[in-house]
């Protein structure tokens, strides 16, 4: 498989960029949890199959002090003592929003995500997801340099 770059949609289209970039402050800045965002985002990541992403959220979450352990159990979550319940609530809304075109998301789940979220923290929750399913198919679909991210800085 050709794993070159094709174009470089930063470049090519920087409204398009900013509009992306204008959803990821807002989700950074949303007041939810750092460590959680990036579990999140790395299990969409996971589902989507984007290697640019996986690179990137799991060097971040390192960065910020997340374990080896919980990031390679992520996958299997549920089968793990390591997640608390507010993110595995996250993670359950965060795949059934990814794969809402073939899935439900019932309202048992929505109570489940409830219980642990506000009213403005479940919004803010599901863009960080709707956020990271794009970042996902803009790097796939446009092959993002995989293995080339460097991890900022934690604080």
């Amino acid at each position: 498989m050709n794993h070159h770059p094709r174009t470089d949609y930063k470049e090519a289209s920087p409204g398009a960029f900013k509009a992306m970039l204008d959803m990821e402050t807002y989700v950074r800045r949303s007041g939810l949890e750092h460590s959680l965002l990036e579990l999140v985002k790395t299990r969409v990541s996971q589902i989507n199959g984007c290697a640019f992403c996986l690179d990137m959220h799991t060097k971040d979450a390192r960065a910020a002090g997340e374990t080896e352990q919980r990031l390679h159990v992520l996958a299997a979550w549920r089968e793990a003592p390591f997640y608390s319940a507010r993110e595995r609530a996250a993670l359950a809304w965060a795949e059934a929003v990814t794969l809402v075109a073939t899935n439900d998301l019932p309202d048992a789940l929505y109570e489940e995500v409830r219980s642990q979220f506000d009213d403005r923290s479940l919004v803010d929750l599901t863009l960080a997801i709707i956020t990271i399913n794009g970042w996902n198919r803009l790097a796939i679909g446009f092959r993002a340099d995989v293995g080339s991210y460097k991890a900022k800085a934690s604080g």
